[in-house]
């Protein structure tokens, strides 16, 4: 009953407070001969408004405070009202002082097919499986909205991550890809209780001291907030001891790597040694990027 309460309140449609996304949705198409391209227009600006106009929590939200995000649909087959694809989510969050904005998640789900009759009504019960449409982009803009909040506070994202699981156990009878424990070690199932596991508490940790503790920083003393960020990665590498390879190691240098070889090649220099050899070990696909950081 307790837990029906508080996914009650994470997901009052229609109140007054301002939505917590401003996501950009967009389905392509190009992979897929059809007669009719107006199905996969309808069903972007359909999702769009679903996205955008939900309110996914109680939180009351400033227009300026929603959090940036992406949703790229990639259609690979359709039949009448069947729909194979994949989907892209993306978000990231502004720099204190910055007009930068920093990717906190970058994530491609391969298992997302589904059932879609044009112009049909999205209508999301948290507590129901009515359609894997809704229930994969639920999932996904309450990940957001978790991992947004666990850079700002630490452990900030739980609630929303809790709510994201409750999805994920409800559609586990769909009979979809995605939502089983044994489909595969990567997939929404494994994002979301690895997200919540205690086992993982330095993946939390880590978004936290990179954006708070280290990118926010950045205006004030570049060498201080480089150093923090130093830490999140170490905060990485210790989980990793414990839990090789681990999916959320794959989550985070997936969004991050980039951005950290641009911070630790340009500004003030710090000993970067060390922090290189933990990135050639805990993410070694990146080698070729970690190259580019000067010791």
């Amino acid at each position: 009953m307790y837990k029906k309460l508080i996914l009650a309140l994470l997901f009052v449609v229609g109140s007054t407070n301002a939505q917590e996304l401003n996501c950009t949705v967009k389905v392509n198409f190009e992979q897929v001969a059809s007669t009719n391209n107006q199905v996969f227009k309808t069903l972007e600006t359909s999702l769009s408004d679903f996205v955008n106009k939900t309110n996914w929590t109680s939180q009351k939200v400033k227009n300026v405070e929603r959090i940036n995000c992406s949703m790229f649909i990639t259609i690979n087959e359709y039949l009448t009202n069947q729909f194979k694809a994949t989907i892209q989510v993306g978000s990231s969050r502004p720099i204190f002082n910055s007009s930068y904005s920093s990717p906190v998640l970058n994530y491609n789900d391969k298992d997302f097919n589904f059932e879609y009759n044009e112009f049909q009504q999205f209508n999301y019960n948290p507590n129901s499986f009515d359609s894997n449409l809704v229930s994969v982009v639920a999932f996904y803009s309450l990940v957001i909205i978790g991992m947004d909040a666990d850079s700002y506070k630490l452990d900030g994202g739980i609630p929303y991550y809790e709510a994201a699981q409750e999805i994920a156990n409800v559609a586990q009878s769909s009979g979809y890809k995605g939502w089983l424990q044994g489909d595969t070690n990567q997939n929404r199932y494994w994002l979301v209780n690895n997200l919540l596991s205690n086992t993982f508490t330095q993946f939390r940790e880590a978004l936290y001291s990179y954006h708070l503790e280290g990118m926010d920083q950045m205006h004030q003393d570049q060498k201080v907030a480089k150093g923090k960020i130093i830490e999140a990665v170490t905060k990485l590498s210790y989980m990793e001891l414990n839990r090789p390879n681990s999916f959320l190691t794959r989550v985070f240098f997936d969004a991050k790597s980039d951005e950290i070889v641009s911070i630790f090649t340009g500004g003030p220099t710090v000993d970067t040694a060390d922090l290189v050899n933990k990135l050639y070990t805990i993410s070694p696909m990146n080698a070729s990027k970690w190259s580019e950081i000067k010791m």
